[in-house]
C-alpha cells in the first residue's frame, strides 16, 4: 500500500516506518507540526526529520509551517483540550496531502508514542480520513518504544525532551 506517514519527529517514526516498511508498504513521510515550542525546538525537530530521512532513504513531504499564534488562538481559552487539536489539525493536514498525493492511506508516528492519547489519535484518524475520502492506517507501534530509542541514539538524531507545545514544555520543566 502506498501509505503517508505522519512524522511528528524523526527518532519517533523509525520504528514505524520499519514496520511498515517489514509489511511491504511504500511509505512517504510527512513533516508538519505548527504547535512545537520554541522556535529553536521546532528547528530541532524539523532538521532532526530530514536527517532520519535522508538516512532511511525516506522521501519526506516538508510542510514548514510555524505557527505558534494559530496553536495559541486555538487552544489558549481551554488547554486542556489542547491535544485534541494538535491530533486533529495535524491529521487533517496529513489527510489532505494524502489525498493530493494520491496515497491509498495515511498514518501517524503519534501511534508510537506511549505518551499519546493512542485511541484517540485512531478514532481522529478514522474520522478525518472518511471526511477527506482516505483510509487511516492503524498500527499500534507502542511495542517498539525500546527500540525506537535505541535506533534513534545509533543515527544520532536529536532527542527532545517533552511533546512540543508550550503546554508540554511547561509540565516538563516547571516541576
Amino acid at each position: 500500500m502506498k501509505l503517508l506517514l505522519h512524522i511528528c519527529c524523526g527518532p519517533c517514526a523509525l520504528f514505524p516506518l520499519k514496520k511498515l516498511r517489514e509489511a511491504g508498504h511504500e511509505v512517504t513521510g510527512f513533516f508538519y507540526n505548527h504547535n512545537i515550542h520554541p522556535y529553536q525546538e521546532y528547528v530541532k525537530r524539523r532538521d532532526a526529520a530530514v536527517q532520519m530521512a535522508e538516512q532511511e532513504a525516506l522521501p519526506l513531504i516538508l510542510r514548514d509551517d510555524y505557527d505558534l499564534e494559530g496553536f495559541l488562538a486555538s487552544v489558549a481559552a481551554t488547554p486542556s483540550t489542547r491535544c485534541s487539536y494538535c491530533y486533529a489539525s495535524r491529521l487533517t493536514a496529513t489527510a489532505e496531502a494524502a489525498v493530493a498525493g494520491g496515497f491509498e492511506a495515511y498514518t501517524a508516528s503519534l501511534l508510537y508514542s506511549r505518551y499519546q492519547k493512542h485511541e484517540e489519535i485512531r478514532l481522529r484518524g478514522e474520522q478525518i480520513g472518511a471526511e477527506q475520502g482516505v483510509a487511516f492506517y492503524y498500527e499500534d507501534f507502542r511495542p517498539g518504544w525500546q527500540e525506537g530509542i535505541r535506533l534513534s541514539r545509533e543515527q544520532g538524531l536529536y532527542r527532545q525532551q517533552y511533546c512540543g507545545c508550550i503546554y508540554s514544555e511547561k509540565e516538563r520543566y516547571a516541576r
